[in-house]
């Protein structure tokens, strides 16, 4: 962590959210909460997305809808607002609402790392499922992005078929889910999740680096969802554009994948 890391305590987590310099990549900045690296930020060049699993999100919302071409995007769990920064370029006049349950996260991340100029932003410091039904009710999206789970820790109520129903009501009937899933060996609750998204979505995929759909190691896996079935065309795109290595499981093989 370099002499330039700011510092703020956040509430409902109980730990500290640091800010600090990639000394690796010029104008580059890391969110780490509680030690623990979140989210990375190039200010310089907001279109590059450094971690794998969102460049995996960012590359996927590249095939399936054309770049220049403005979204309604929902962001469940804000992190350091890393794909609404880079979705400012790539899809400009783009609007953005971020949600997140820590209010002392919200302000200090927008404080210690400026929006792009042209990025539309909305901030809601709530649930990421109560504010479905209130702040937002009524309203639909043209991508709605879920990084806030982590395994069989993740919130029971952000989990369950019931919420991925209620993703379901609030995307535009052409509209695209992206749910962020880390999990560990066997990936118990990764099949939870995928069978819950199936039950409210026509197609599901998932995509990651092929170790993943071994079962053997730690990491994190893209479920995408969708009221209609993606054509072989676009599927195929999509693992094509990586990161690399890259492979995409769905419908017969996603049913092989979750009977190991």
């Amino acid at each position: 962590m370099t002499a330039s890391s700011q510092k703020r305590w956040l509430g409902f987590v109980q730990a500290h959210a640091n800010i600090y310099d990639d000394d690796l990549v010029p104008g580059a900045k890391i969110l780490a909460i509680g030690g623990a690296e979140q989210s990375h930020v190039n200010l310089a060049h907001p279109e590059e997305v450094f971690y794998e699993y969102l460049a995996r999100i960012a590359n996927h919302l590249k095939v399936l809808r054309e770049p220049g071409e403005p979204l309604r995007m929902l962001h469940l769990g804000a992190g350091a607002l890393t794909l609404a920064r880079w979705a400012s370029v790539v899809f400009p006049n783009s609007t953005h609402v971020a949600v997140d349950i820590e209010r002392e996260l919200l302000d200090f991340v927008i404080a210690q790392l400026p929006l792009p100029k042209n990025c539309s932003l909305e901030t809601i410091v709530a649930d990421a499922r109560d504010v479905l039904h209130n702040q937002l009710d009524g309203r639909t999206f043209d991508v709605i992005i879920v990084d806030i789970f982590s395994g069989p820790e993740a919130p029971e109520h952000l989990t369950v078929t019931e919420y991925y129903s209620e993703l379901c009501t609030a995307l535009d009937d052409q509209g695209l889910l992206f749910v962020n899933i880390g999990d560990d060996p066997p990936l118990a609750f990764t099949d939870r999740q995928v069978a819950a998204a199936r039950q409210n979505f026509d197609f599901v995929m998932l995509s990651s680096s092929p170790e993943m759909f071994t079962r053997r190691y730690p990491g994190n896996l893209i479920l995408t969802a969708a009221k209609h079935r993606l054509d072989d065309s676009s599927i195929n795109q999509c693992q094509a554009s990586g990161p690399f290595p890259s492979e995409i499981k769905h419908s017969l093989g996603l049913d092989r994948f979750g009977k190991p």
